[in-house]
């Protein structure tokens, strides 16, 4: 599972790069939408938002 924490300071960097379009504003700052997040397998070798994400704000986690 991929969460976006809150340390995110709502850049946008991580939106463009969603190949399902999971990524949206929520309340404070940007959420996945977990029914939609295929955690970019079969388009990049590890998930887009994690990779452009500059403050270190996007988890993986084993749940």
């Amino acid at each position: 599972m991929i969460v976006i924490n809150d340390d995110c300071i709502n850049c946008d960097m991580c939106v463009p790069e969603c190949p399902v379009e999971a990524i949206d504003m929520g309340s404070e700052h940007f959420e996945i939408n977990q029914s939609l997040c295929v955690e970019c397998e079969g388009y990049y070798d590890q998930p887009s938002c994690y990779a452009v994400c500059p403050v270190d704000a996007v988890d993986i986690t084993s749940d």
